[in-house]
């Protein structure tokens, strides 16, 4: 039967039908779409590009997790294979090795993970969940799947042991009981201990919970039991009984053995250890509180915390280390969790910055009977994974290769660049190194497990992230990994708040002022602006030379009120404010205001942080070169930034938020623009503005939601103003308060339409003069009945008209209708889907550029969308993407004597036929509802793709895939979507996540190659492809967790240990715990499932020769194991038949002479 390809239908439907995908429009200005005629100029326009994309380029796929993993419940190590496994509370599994062995597992069932177990150098892993339940996990190949899980129906899993080279693992439930499963059939065992059968017939209390289960060293068929209530049990599994039973009077958190298996240790609620003997179960042969205050000879010593687990680590040729978490005095409250170790009389107690989830000794032997010889701890904390060496008297922590600490300040933003220029990253990287950390062991990272190489991969990718405390993290991602390349602190760049002071700025943002909301990078001219939430900008240029000097700032006043405008005329309102009038309200801060906040006086022109007035000492790197700060207005504060773009060609900045439009000239150190979006219409505006409701009093303002730190809605805070039509609460974890949601008017930054019908502005019959609206109170019950509501039957006194800059875009174009050359231009796009076209004047030589001023006006063009403005982007006649002009780089603080007149080198990226014979360009335009084309100069709209109607864009960029470009948009009901350009035919769409929070929404980000990321958990960065080619080799790419390795040999344990080290080495737990002595275990007890993986798991391995090579390897293993097994049972059944026939004989001969009467 044909398969049947519906892409492929997709595709020749929308080629066939540019009507119902997309459709043209001659009208620059309009919403609605209509057709054209064939013969018309836009149809000839469409038939000059012929895309080379289809559905088959395409295809989603998760690649790679960065990060630490989010709140961790479980650690396992496998001291052979030398991997480290992580299990959290969503039901993850992160398993590290080397750097670039890092693979993520995920529970279908999302439940918590308990317990890791590793099959030492078996390649498996066993986990046991909240839900009760058992899955064993293949680590045989590069994406681990379950091979089976078993599902306890009637008790609660509380602990699992495993012995080393054991297929029986041991199960401890919550009602005392001890069940035991085969590992490779995953069956559960007829054997049980039962807690009534453990602990002694007098004894009338339950022991409550298993908390520990473990062999005894010396002898395997002696199982340890221990009980939460302080109970514990010597159990012999050959005999059924209790060998002996140890009571203590406080509860147990956790035991150890010795390695000779004579003693054991115990750690307990009362914040002591207790060490048993064997011999003497009576009572504790030895008993210490470590951190207790010391007491008179006979009282017994002041409690502690819980030691919650102890591990009891002997050495060769010193004394052995006991190591435990938890034990602090209680009278010391303050101090931080911590981890003790104890070695001879030594004590070193580490304090850490997180609670302890849990910890775990590494030795060097899997053996338990054998001198452990530790070497590392590995402390899995809430919020990072270290290793503390134990090889030296200081015991210092490994320096970590993997990228833990991307969340060491909450992530606020994302950038992510595909391609960038190669040698950013040895730049960055040899700029970063000199700022490390030191005092790290001078030994490799013990966790080096598995393979890794560098596959087809080998273009430089580089991940920026911003955070809460103004800090900037650059990443190397090249080749799936990810390493921190240069750190940023923003902060250093302006005065610290202290305790008394900034009552200013804490009206504003109540804590993280310095919070980082934006971020703007052109890699070429290694330019970066970012903006934060007091509403600042700073520009940084990079340099290699350390430099002293003072950092110039700006204080721009951004004020726009409509109420304010009393019946404007044409002719009295100037269709643009004089530059001159704008260059007063641009000076340098000099660490302090002219206006002065005191309680009761109306703040005005002040800033919300103060710029450092003195000179500051820049190292080597990204150094600040101008700083851009909005001032209060008539007592209330500054909006925050809601779009931002800069040109190192031109020499500018722009930034919006939901008041208006700054552009600022950073070589000249001016401001060129600073206006209200209503005023940027002026010049031709041909529809009236709609009228606001009334104004709420300027102390909900100065409390405004949007202007809120990032405290008090992290992770809610959104990238950018949403004026969409669906309401922001719908994607927020925590409702809005109903205050917040009544009080919302058009002075609040989170302003949305209202009405799919209105393009942002509603026709009058005199569009000429423009009236003064008369302004209406609500009605109380109203006001408390407002909310967004995507009907278009609400009044119009409803819609906002408050608009916000959300996309601004530097290229050269054409400006005007018409044009006949390009020129540097300035895209604005608005919450309204409003599109204002502005033209830059630039002087025209090099050397004018640092003295002539630059004009900034108004090209009277407008486009129109529906919905908000997300991105925009320019295409050639060719159908290739163009990119925005950008200076080359050169170190502004490189000094050559020889080089007298120092030039800069533009790279305009632009056809020279293109600038002279005035050919046309397309401009694409996405806005949170649809993406439109148009055609430069002549402003017709070629095509129009309505991407969605019930949802709203989060996130639109075009990029480039396989040499041609297309448009990715990520929407908020989950769906990742492709388009051709610019033709905007649909390539994909794919129902990529169910569920859509803000923290994704603000951090989802699209690169070229087919690249994206989002921040899956406040700690964890998750990598995707949606190129098709990609998804066929990631196989390659990942690196294998499971490699061959001969397991050690035990230690020759002597004539003498052997004679009288008990009989450990005779113990057959197959003949014990089989359905042959034991019998089956209950049906109703626990339900076995199959995993994908037992059916999949070899179809999932590694493509390639080495997937052949590691299935091939696996078959024979396999094969062999199960010869083995044959050739055992043969000589079993040949022992039988040999015994047998030798009794018949016999039988023979003693019956041989009798007679029938003799029987």
């Amino acid at each position: 039967m044909k398969k049947f390809n519906f892409r492929k239908v997709l595709d020749g439907l929308t080629a066939s039908s540019p009507g119902s995908g997309s459709s043209s429009s001659s009208n620059s200005g309009g919403v609605g779409s209509g057709s054209l005629h064939p013969g018309g100029t836009a149809g000839a326009l469409r038939e000059e590009i012929q895309e080379s994309l289809t559905s088959d380029y395409f295809q989603i796929c998760k690649t790679v997790r960065h990060g630490f993993p989010y709140q961790p419940t479980a650690l396992a190590f496998d001291p052979v294979q030398k991997i480290l496994a992580i299990g959290t509370r969503t039901g993850a599994i992160r398993i590290l090795g080397r750097p670039g062995v890092d693979c993520h597992c995920q529970h279908e069932s999302g439940a918590a993970v308990l317990q890791l177990q590793f099959l030492i150098n078996e390649g498996a892993l066993v986990s046991a969940s909240s839900d009760d339940t058992l899955h064993l996990w293949n680590l045989r190949q590069k994406r681990p799947a379950i091979l089976h899980s078993l599902k306890f129906n009637r008790e609660r899993i509380t602990y699992c042991h495993l012995p080393f080279q054991s297929k029986w693992l041991y199960v401890g439930t919550e009602r005392g009981n001890t069940h035991i499963v085969n590992i490779e059939s995953f069956i559960l065992s007829g054997y049980v201990i039962m807690w009534n059968k453990a602990i002694e017939l007098s004894t009338k209390t339950h022991p409550g919970p298993v908390v520990h289960l473990s062999d005894s060293p010396r002898d395997e068929g002696k199982l340890l039991i221990g009980y939460e209530n302080g109970t514990v049990v010597f159990w012999d599994l050959k005999s059924k009984r209790a060998e002996l039973r140890v009571y203590y009077d406080e509860a147990i958190h956790s035991i150890d053995w010795h390695h000779e298996g004579k003693q054991f240790m115990c750690s307990h609620s009362d914040g002591s250890l207790t060490l048993w003997n064997l011999k003497s179960p009576s009572r504790p042969f030895q008993t210490t509180v470590p951190h207790g205050k010391s007491q008179r000879e006979g009282r017994k010593s002041e409690p502690c915390k819980p030691i919650l687990k102890v591990e009891y680590k002997t050495c060769r040729n010193s004394e052995p280390f006991i190591i435990f978490s938890g034990g602090l005095s209680y009278d010391k409250a303050c101090r931080r969790p911590s981890l003790t170790i104890m070695h001879g009389k030594a004590i070193t107690v580490l304090e850490m910055d997180h609670p302890i989830v849990e910890f775990l000794t590494l030795c060097d032997t899997p053996y338990p009977n054998e001198f452990q010889e530790p070497y590392a701890v590995a402390v899995l904390l809430e919020k990072d994974l270290i290793l503390v060496d134990l090889t030296q008297t200081n015991f210092p922590i490994f320096e970590n290769p993997y990228p833990m600490d991307i969340h060491e300040s909450p992530v606020t933003c994302t950038a992510y660049f595909a391609d960038c220029p190669p040698d950013l990253i040895l730049v960055l990287y040899s700029i970063g190194v000199k700022h490390k950390k030191q005092g790290y062991s001078n030994k490799e990272w013990p966790v080096n497990g598995g393979a890794w190489n560098l596959g087809a991969q080998t273009y430089p990718e580089i991940i920026i992230t911003g955070h809460a405390d103004g800090s900037i993290k650059f990443w190397d991602a090249s080749a799936m990994t990810l390493q921190m390349l240069y750190k940023l602190k923003t902060s250093k760049v302006f005065e610290k708040q202290k305790v008394g002071d900034g009552k200013q700025t804490c009206e504003i943002v109540e804590e993280d002022p310095f919070a980082v909301q934006m971020i703007y990078w052109c890699p070429e001219s290694r330019i970066f602006c970012v903006s934060g939430v007091s509403a600042y900008v700073i520009i940084y240029k990079f340099s290699r030379h350390e430099i002293t000097t003072e950092i110039v700032s700006l204080e721009v006043r951004l004020q726009c009120d409509v109420e304010d405008i009393i019946t404007p005329e044409p002719e009295t309102s100037p269709p643009f404010p004089d530059l001159s009038s704008q260059l007063p309200s641009s000076r340098s801060l000099s660490g302090s205001t002219n206006t002065v906040s005191s309680e009761g006086v109306m703040k005005d022109s002040i800033p919300c942080l103060s710029v450092k007035a003195r000179p500051v000492r820049m190292p080597p790197g990204y150094q600040a070169d101008l700083v851009i700060q909005l001032v209060w207005v008539d007592g209330e504060p500054p909006q925050q930034i809601t779009s931002l773009a800069i040109s190192s060609a031109y020499g500018i900045v722009a930034f919006g938020n939901c008041t208006g439009l700054v552009v600022v000239d950073f070589i000249q150190k001016t401001v060129l623009l600073s206006m209200g979006t209503i005023d940027l219409y002026r010049s031709s505006d041909l529809y009236q503005r709609q009228p606001r409701s009334p104004r709420k009093n300027k102390q909900f303002i100065a409390d405004n939601f949007c202007m809120r730190g990032l405290s008090n809605f992290y992770p809610d805070l959104t990238k950018r103003i949403r004026t969409s039509y669906q309401s922001l609460t719908e994607l927020n974890d925590s409702p809005v308060p109903l205050e917040l949601e009544r009080c919302k008017s058009p002075t609040s930054g989170l302003a949305t339409r209202t009405s799919e019908a209105a393009p942002g502005f509603y026709r009058n019959e005199m569009p000429a003069v423009r009236q003064r609206n008369q302004v209406h109170h609500l009605p109380e019950a109203r006001e408390n009945s407002y909310n967004r509501s995507r009907s278009s039957s609400i009044s119009s006194i409803d819609k906002d008209s408050k608009e916000a800059v959300t996309a601004l875009y530097f290229m050269e174009s054409f400006a005007r209708k018409n044009d006949s050359t390009v020129s540097p231009c300035l895209f604005v796009g608005t919450s309204l889907g409003m599109v204002l076209l502005i033209s830059l004047n630039l002087p025209p030589s090099d050397e004018q550029r640092f003295t002539e001023p630059v004009m900034v006006l108004p090209s009277g063009a407008f486009l129109s969308l529906k919905g908000a403005v997300l991105t925009f982007s320019c295409m050639d006649r060719t159908g290739s993407l163009m990119q925005p002009p950008y200076e080359v780089w050169r170190d502004p603080n490189y000094t050559d004597e020889n080089e007298k007149t120092w030039k800069r080198k533009l790279v305009m990226n632009y056809s020279t036929s293109s600038q002279e014979t005035g050919d046309h360009q397309y401009t694409i335009i996405c806005s949170e509802k649809q993406a439109k084309v148009f055609s430069l100069p002549s402003q017709t709209c070629l095509y129009v793709h309505n991407i969605t109607e019930t949802s709203f864009i989060l996130q639109a960029e075009v990029v480039v895939m396989c040499s041609s470009a297309c448009l990715a948009c990520f929407c908020a009901n989950g769906h990742i979507m492709i388009m051709s350009l610019p033709s905007l035919r649909p390539m994909l769409d794919v129902n990529y996540l169910p569920l859509t929070d803000m923290r994704i929404a603000r951090t989802f980000c699209f690169t070229n190659e087919g690249q994206a990321l989002y921040l899956v958990s406040p700690t964890e960065i998750q990598r995707l492809t949606y190129s098709q080619e990609m998804c066929d080799n990631i196989q390659d790419m990942l690196g294998d967790l499971f490699t061959p390795i001969e397991t050690p040999e035990a230690q020759n344990r002597g004539f003498l240990k052997g004679l009288f080290g008990g009989s450990g080495q005779t113990f057959d737990r197959e003949e014990l715990f089989g359905e042959a002595t034991a019998g089956k275990a209950s049906r109703s007890l626990a339900q076995h499932i199959p995993g994908p993986g037992s059916i999949e798991g070899m179809k999932g391995a590694a493509g390639g020769v080495m997937g052949e090579l590691t299935r091939a390897r696996i078959a024979l293993d396999e094969r062999g194991q199960r010869l083995g097994e044959l050739e055992e049972k043969t000589a079993g059944m040949m022992t039988s038949a040999e015994a047998f026939s030798k009794h018949a004989h016999e039988l023979m001969l003693k019956y041989k002479d009798k007679k029938w009467y003799q029987f």
